[in-house]
Protein backbone atom coordinates (compact mmCIF):
# COMPACT_ATOMS: atom_id res chain seq x y z
CA UNK A 1 0.00 0.00 0.00
CA UNK A 2 1.06 3.43 -0.66
CA UNK A 3 0.90 6.34 1.45
CA UNK A 4 0.14 9.85 0.71
CA UNK A 5 3.69 11.41 0.24
CA UNK A 6 3.72 14.06 2.93
CA UNK A 7 6.09 13.61 5.86
CA UNK A 8 4.21 15.26 8.56
CA UNK A 9 1.18 12.44 7.71
CA UNK A 10 3.76 9.13 7.25
CA UNK A 11 4.75 10.34 10.84
CA UNK A 12 1.37 11.06 11.96
CA UNK A 13 0.47 7.37 10.09
CA UNK A 14 3.37 5.46 11.63
CA UNK A 15 2.58 6.79 15.46
CA UNK A 16 -1.08 5.94 15.21
CA UNK A 17 0.37 2.35 14.67
CA UNK A 18 2.60 2.12 17.77
CA UNK A 19 1.29 0.05 20.64
CA UNK A 20 0.70 2.93 22.67
CA UNK A 21 -1.44 4.62 20.27
CA UNK A 22 -2.81 1.65 18.02
CA UNK A 23 -6.72 0.84 18.75
CA UNK A 24 -6.98 -2.35 21.16
CA UNK A 25 -10.55 -2.73 19.35
CA UNK A 26 -8.88 -3.22 16.09
CA UNK A 27 -5.83 -5.45 17.78
CA UNK A 28 -8.36 -7.70 18.95
CA UNK A 29 -10.10 -7.79 15.92
CA UNK A 30 -7.39 -8.84 13.64
CA UNK A 31 -6.27 -11.82 16.42
CA UNK A 32 -9.92 -12.47 16.09
CA UNK A 33 -10.27 -13.36 12.58
CA UNK A 34 -7.32 -16.06 12.89
CA UNK A 35 -4.47 -13.79 12.46
CA UNK A 36 -1.31 -15.12 14.31
CA UNK A 37 0.91 -12.20 14.15
CA UNK A 38 1.09 -9.13 11.87
CA UNK A 39 3.76 -6.46 10.87
CA UNK A 40 4.23 -3.55 8.85
CA UNK A 41 7.12 -2.08 7.00
CA UNK A 42 7.84 0.86 5.35
CA UNK A 43 10.02 2.94 3.30
CA UNK A 44 9.60 6.15 1.95
CA UNK A 45 5.92 6.22 1.66
CA UNK A 46 5.66 2.53 0.30
CA UNK A 47 3.96 0.13 3.67
CA UNK A 48 4.22 -3.79 3.08
CA UNK A 49 3.00 -5.95 5.60
CA UNK A 50 3.44 -9.37 6.73
CA UNK A 51 0.89 -11.51 8.22
CA UNK A 52 1.57 -15.07 9.63
CA UNK A 53 -1.95 -16.97 9.82
CA UNK A 54 -2.35 -20.66 10.18
CA UNK A 55 -2.19 -22.94 7.35
CA UNK A 56 -6.22 -23.22 6.96
CA UNK A 57 -6.57 -19.60 6.77
CA UNK A 58 -9.20 -18.18 4.31
CA UNK A 59 -7.97 -14.59 3.69
CA UNK A 60 -10.62 -13.61 1.46
CA UNK A 61 -13.53 -14.49 4.07
CA UNK A 62 -11.32 -13.61 7.17
CA UNK A 63 -11.34 -9.78 5.90
CA UNK A 64 -14.75 -9.90 4.87
CA UNK A 65 -15.21 -10.56 8.34
CA UNK A 66 -12.84 -8.07 9.80
CA UNK A 67 -15.24 -5.35 7.90
CA UNK A 68 -17.78 -6.33 10.48
CA UNK A 69 -16.18 -5.67 13.61
CA UNK A 70 -16.42 -3.03 15.87
CA UNK A 71 -14.55 0.17 15.54
CA UNK A 72 -13.01 -1.59 12.41
CA UNK A 73 -14.64 0.77 9.67
CA UNK A 74 -13.93 3.76 11.99
CA UNK A 75 -10.00 2.81 12.12
CA UNK A 76 -10.52 1.91 7.96
CA UNK A 77 -12.15 5.60 7.80
CA UNK A 78 -9.07 7.27 10.09
CA UNK A 79 -6.32 6.19 8.31
CA UNK A 80 -7.63 6.23 5.05
CA UNK A 81 -6.63 10.45 5.15
CA UNK A 82 -2.68 9.11 5.05
CA UNK A 83 -3.26 6.57 2.58
CA UNK A 84 -3.49 6.30 -1.52
CA UNK A 85 -7.04 5.08 -1.66
CA UNK A 86 -10.34 6.44 -1.53
CA UNK A 87 -12.30 6.78 1.91
CA UNK A 88 -14.72 4.11 2.99
CA UNK A 89 -12.41 1.74 1.65
CA UNK A 90 -11.86 -1.75 4.31
CA UNK A 91 -8.91 -3.63 4.59
CA UNK A 92 -9.51 -6.06 1.82
CA UNK A 93 -9.49 -3.21 -0.66
CA UNK A 94 -6.61 -1.48 0.50
CA UNK A 95 -4.27 -4.55 1.30
CA UNK A 96 -3.73 -6.47 -2.18
CA UNK A 97 -2.15 -10.04 -2.45
CA UNK A 98 1.62 -10.26 -3.72
CA UNK A 99 3.26 -13.03 -5.56
CA UNK A 100 5.78 -14.80 -4.29
CA UNK A 101 8.24 -14.90 -6.68
CA UNK A 102 11.46 -15.97 -4.39
CA UNK A 103 12.19 -17.93 -1.38
CA UNK A 104 16.06 -19.09 -0.34
CA UNK A 105 14.24 -22.53 1.17
CA UNK A 106 15.47 -25.76 0.07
Amino acid sequence: MDLKDDPKLINSYIEAHNRYNSWPEVRAGIRAIGILEMELYILNNKLFMIVETPHDFEWKSAMAKLGTLPKQAEWEDFTSMFQECQKGATSAQKWRMMKRIFYLYD
